[in-house]
């Protein structure tokens, strides 16, 4: 049986990292390098409102030249957010994370922000689900 995202947030635990719209390009780089971490989720008000990741400044802001310090999160964000909900499988998240080419997907429960999945997440529990099936029909062989 294929665990869900609420059992995969459960063991990694529901940390995640947000920034407002408002604050500057800056702001959100230290924080990135802060926390460790490739992006954050965007809230306002307490809702999902974009992600920004160190590809939008790699892209959006060096490649363009434009200042980190003068530039709002909002101007680079990503805004339409594609998000998942605990009840949903790490299939479900391969799938989303594939077909629309990102690398995080924030998990919402009532429009409210509970965790981030990221690819690597993704692929660990991928990894760990083949390992046990392994390990079964090892046993299911040797018996």
């Amino acid at each position: 049986m294929q665990k869900t995202v609420g059992q995969l947030l459960d063991a990694k635990g529901s940390d995640v990292w947000t920034i407002g719209p408002d604050a500057t390009v800056y702001e959100a780089l230290r924080r990135l390098a802060e926390k460790d971490v490739g992006a954050l989720v965007v809230v306002e008000s307490g809702k999902v409102c974009g992600i920004i990741s160190e590809r939008d400044y790699a892209r959006k802001i060096r490649l363009l030249e434009r200042e980190s310090r003068d530039t709002k999160v909002s101007e680079i964000m990503t805004s339409e957010v594609k998000t998942i909900t605990r009840d949903r499988t790490v299939s479900d998240c391969m799938t989303t994370i594939t077909e629309e080419h990102i690398r995080h997907l924030p998990v919402v429960e009532d429009d409210e922000l509970i965790g981030l999945i990221s690819v690597g997440d993704v692929v660990k529990a991928v990894i760990a689900e083949q390992a046990f099936l392994i390990r079964q029909l090892e046993q299911y062989i040797t018996t």
